[in-house]
């Protein structure tokens, strides 16, 4: 097999160009960067058009792993040089294989299965978070890997860095393929969720209420804005409560994957300690 050394290669351009948005969206086509994240969008079933490879920082693990199932599966695989494979790869951190594939479908109507109610025998109720109009792609991977140690229902992004952009991918170290996602407007988002009885609150710092003392259990989506402005209007209506964490220094926020964070891990203690008491399991 020929090894491609130069950037320049068609093949090589045409999975660079991924990392800008416009073509991401239209292609239907993302990078997986990484060995966790490439094993993670292949146990997903994500479906893998090509795979860049370099046979040189190839480790034993989860890139071996991918090499192998990639060999069995049929898939386009393209050696390339170190110096190639460097253009290709984000930061620091090359384990030696990247994959171009079809982004998932990431729309509303994928996660109404998914809701089940909050009635014993149909499992625990179903917890979202919501994100408007984050833009960093690390802020949403961090978001996806709280919601996946979380044990979340699902994330429904609205604006922001789209779902399928590789450093999200990245960031998400491959969680962005377990945890079901959906992109949405604020209109379809609300509309959605209110006809599926899912309480919603908001976490604004203007509001009076804070986190510890609101009721986090039963069928409920949290929203959570960017650190620039806020949440928008939309969420400023009657019957979606505003909640609160308090702030004890200068800043009058925090980062908002650490506050996606804090309320997730909260809303798991409150349903814990609710099933506990009812003599069931969380």
């Amino acid at each position: 097999m020929t090894v491609i050394d130069s950037a320049r290669n068609p093949a090589i351009q045409a999975a660079l160009a991924l990392r800008e948005r416009r073509d991401r969206l239209a292609t239907g086509r993302t990078l997986v960067d990484g060995a966790r994240e490439c094993f993670r969008a292949l146990g997903a079933g994500a479906n893998v058009e090509r795979a860049f490879v370099c046979p040189e920082l190839i480790r034993p693990g989860d890139a071996a792993a991918v090499i192998d199932r990639l060999r069995t599966s049929g898939v386009a695989i393209i050696e390339v040089s170190a110096r190639a494979f460097e253009r290709l790869a984000f930061g620091d951190r090359s384990d030696g294989v990247v994959l171009v594939i079809e982004a998932p479908r990431s729309r509303l109507d994928a996660l109404a299965s998914l809701v089940a109610g909050d009635a014993p025998e149909s499992g625990p109720a179903p917890l979202f978070l919501v994100t408007e109009d984050v833009e960093k792609p690390g802020n949403v991977g961090a978001i996806l890997r709280t919601a996946d140690a979380a044990g979340v229902t699902g994330v429904i992004a609205i604006g922001g860095t789209d779902l399928w952009n590789p450093n999200v991918i990245r960031a998400s170290i491959g969680t962005v393929f377990t945890v079901p996602v959906a992109a949405a407007s604020a209109e379809e988002a609300i509309a959605w969720l209110r006809g599926r009885g899912i309480r919603i609150v908001a976490a604004r710092v203007d509001a009076t209420l804070e986190y510890t003392a609101a009721d986090l259990t039963g069928p409920l989506a949290i929203v959570l804005g960017s650190e620039a402005d806020g949440l928008t209007p939309a969420w400023h209506q009657p019957g979606i409560e505003a909640i609160r964490l308090p702030m004890h220094g200068i800043a009058d926020s925090l980062n908002v994957s650490a506050t996606a964070a804090i309320l997730a891990f909260e809303a798991r203690r409150q349903r814990q300690q609710q099933r506990s008491r009812a003599g069931g399991t969380a």
